[in-house]
């Protein structure tokens, strides 16, 4: 693999600030072949957004960088505003569909890490497609939701080359329909996004958490001022 570039920090901050994005997602291929994953990279890229504006808001769709804790902290301290990482399947297709080094409870173990040393949102992704059960669907979603995930999407899994796994089924509308209400109305996820075209990084997504972050900080705004008038 190539070695890092020192300057890609700044330079990601300087052309987000010049294109004018008000939410950035950033995302990497695995850096296993680096002693922290690579996590130390993504914190600088965050701290260089921020510091050029504070308003931006950071999702990072992160790797499992092994399950480290320090990795996962590195990234938490620097501030993002979504933590994302995403499971892809149920706990029986893992191995079929993700590397080894990665796996189940690993990925609920990065996402539950994010949960309770930070006061981010966190968000995953699941394909579907791929040969699972619907009991499996709901039990990975369950299991989901046990360690505070917010935000899951689910979309269909599509052959991206030959040498890829087949696609073992095209899976109707209706049904994502039907995980969406299942992750919304019955198990609490504060949103969920589910079709066909649907993937981890999702416009309607980001709308929606654009609009909730931005809520939250008028919010805290309003009562710092009246904190402050009370003074």
């Amino acid at each position: 693999m190539e070695q890092l570039d020192s300057d890609e920090p700044a330079n990601v901050a300087e052309a987000v600030s010049e294109i004018g994005l008000d939410y950035v997602v950033l995302t990497s291929v695995d850096r296993d072949d680096l002693a922290d994953g690579g996590s130390a990279h993504f914190a600088e890229t965050i701290r260089e957004i921020k510091a050029r504006d504070s308003s931006i808001l950071v999702e990072v769709l992160t790797p499992d960088f092994q399950g480290s804790p320090d990795a996962v902290r590195r990234i938490l301290d620097a501030g993002p505003d979504v933590f994302a990482h995403n499971i892809e399947t149920v706990e029986r297709l893992q191995w079929p569909v993700r590397d080894r080094r990665a796996g189940y409870e690993q990925t609920l173990d990065v996402l539950q890490q994010a949960n309770e040393e930070s006061n981010v949102y966190t968000k995953t992704s699941l394909m579907l497609g791929l040969g699972e059960y619907h009991h499996e669907v709901y039990q990975t979603l369950s299991d989901l939701r046990e360690v505070g995930v917010d935000i899951v999407t689910l979309g269909q899994y599509l052959q991206p080359s030959r040498t890829h796994l087949d696609v073992f089924e095209y899976v109707h509308p209706d049904v994502f329909e039907t995980w969406r209400e299942v992750a919304e109305e019955e198990l609490d996820f504060l949103y969920c996004a589910s079709g066909p075209m649907v993937r981890s990084s999702y416009k309607a997504g980001e709308l929606f958490v654009d609009a909730l972050l931005r809520e939250e900080r008028s919010i805290e705004q309003a009562r710092n001022l009246v904190r402050a008038g009370g003074d």
